[in-house]
C-alpha cells in the first residue's frame, strides 16, 4: 500500500476540518514533555519508569528536546509493560546492551518522536480516513513510522497500539503506545537480498542479480551503512517487462548495467514529505515539467511528478509509477517502482 505523508493530511484538512478549540488549561500552565515523563514515573501507578531511564541514558539532546519550551513534538511513549515485552523478546542480556549503548538508545527514542508539530488523535483519525488509512510520518531519528487507522477506529504506529491518546504538554503531545517500536538497522543491500530470498513473495530477485553483475562500486554503495541514498527499486515484473532478450544482453554488459543502476539512485534521501514540505520543490513536482533530481549517473537527472488521483497521492519517476514509498533502511530509503528507468541515449 502506498504510504502518504502527514503533510498531505494537513493540507487536505485545512479545507475540510475546522480548527479544534484549545483546552481550558493555559498552555503555559501545562508541564513539558520531559516533566510529564518524570511525573508519570513517580506517580502512585508509574507508567514511564523505563522510558525515563532510557531518556536519561541516551544522548542529552533527547532530554533537551523534550524539555525545550520551543519544541512542538508528537511523542509516542511506550509503557513500562512495552519495555518489559521488548526485554522478553530480545533477552535480558541484549536489552541491557541497548540501555548501555547511548547511540542505539538515542536512535530508538528519536524514532518515537515526530517533529512536525503536535498531532492530536482526532486530527490523525480524520486525516487517515481521507487518504486510505495509512500515512508515513517522519521522525526525529530520520526514518519514518507507519501510522495506520484500524478497522475499529483506533491508531497503530508501526504496529504498536495507541492505548491512551492526547496527553497534552506545553511543548507537544503524548500518545501512549503498548510496544517499543524499532528503526530499521538493515542496509539497502541487505533489504534487497532478503526480499529476493523471500520464499513466499520474492520481489527483487532480478534487481539483486543486476547489482551483483554490475561494477562492485554499486553494491559497496548500497551496503555502506554511512551512506544516505534514495533507491527507486524496480520489481521483478518491471524487469520482466523489458523483455528476456534485452534483459540478458544488459546483464552481460557491465558498463551499461552499472549506468542503468546508477540512474535509479539519488545521492541523498528524498521522500514525498520532503518534496511537499518545500514550497519550491512541491510547486515544481506538481507542475507540468516536474521536479528534476540529480541521479548518481552524472549528468542524467530524474524527473519527479506528484499529483492527486482518485486513490490519493500519485508519484511518478520519469514514466514509472511509484507503487510503494518510504521503505526505510539504515543508509537511506527505497521507493518501489513498476518500470525500469533507462538513461537517455
Amino acid at each position: 500500500m502506498r504510504k502518504l505523508s502527514l503533510l498531505v493530511i494537513a493540507l487536505l484538512m485545512l479545507t475540510v476540518v475546522p480548527a479544534f478549540a484549545q483546552e481550558a488549561t493555559p498552555e503555559a500552565a501545562l508541564p513539558t514533555l520531559a516533566e510529564l515523563v518524570v511525573a508519570s514515573s513517580t506517580a502512585e501507578t508509574p507508567e514511564f519508569t523505563l522510558l525515563l531511564t532510557a531518556v536519561q541514558a541516551a544522548d542529552p539532546a533527547v532530554l533537551e528536546a523534550l524539555s525545550s519550551p520551543d519544541s512542538d513534538l508528537t511523542v509516542f511513549a511506550p509503557t513500562d509493560a512495552a519495555f518489559l515485552a521488548l526485554q522478553e523478546a530480545i533477552g535480558e542480556e541484549a536489552f541491557a546492551e541497548v540501555l548501555a549503548d547511548p547511540e542505539m538508545l538515542t536512535s530508538i527514542l528519536l524514532y518515537h518522536v515526530m517533529g512536525d508539530g503536535a498531532a492530536k488523535s482526532e486530527d490523525l483519525i480524520a486525516g487517515l480516513s481521507m487518504v486510505g488509512g495509512t500515512v508515513s510520518a517522519p521522525t526525529l531519528q530520520g526514518q519514518a513510522v507507519d501510522v495506520v487507522l484500524t478497522e475499529e477506529g483506533g491508531i497503530t504506529v508501526d504496529g504498536a497500539n495507541v492505548v491512551t491518546a492526547d496527553i497534552e504538554a506545553s511543548n507537544g503531545i503524548v500518545h501512549v503506545i503498548d510496544a517499543v517500536i524499532l528503526p530499521e538497522t538493515r542496509t539497502i543491500a541487505e533489504i534487497v537480498v532478503e526480499s529476493a530470498a523471500d520464499a513466499e513473495a520474492p520481489q527483487f530477485a532480478t534487481l539483486l542479480a543486476a547489482v551483483q553483475a554490475a561494477d562492485p562500486a554499486v553494491l559497496e554503495l548500497l551496503s555502506d551503512a554511512e551512506a544516505s541514498v534514495t533507491v527507486f527499486a524496480p520489481t521483478d515484473e518491471a524487469f520482466a517487462a523489458v523483455g528476456e532478450e534485452t534483459l540478458t544482453a544488459v546483464l552481460a554488459d557491465q558498463a551499461l548495467l552499472t549506468s542503468i543502476l546508477q540512474y535509479h539512485v539519488v545521492p541523498s534521501i528524498v521522500r514525498p514529505f520532503s518534496v511537499l514540505q518545500d514550497m519550491d520543490m512541491m510547486t515544481a513536482a506538481m507542475g507540468e515539467d516536474g521536479l528534476s533530481l540529480d541521479s548518481a549517473l552524472e549528468g542524467q537527472p530524474l524527473n519527479i511528478k506528484v499529483g492527486m488521483g482518485e486513490e490519493g497521492l500519485t508519484i511518478t519517476v520519469n514514466e514509472a509509477n511509484v507503487i510503494v514509498t518510504d521503505v526505510d533502511a539504515a543508509n537511506g530509503v527505497i521507493h518501489v517502482i513498476d518500470a525500469v528507468l533507462l538513461p537517455p541515449q
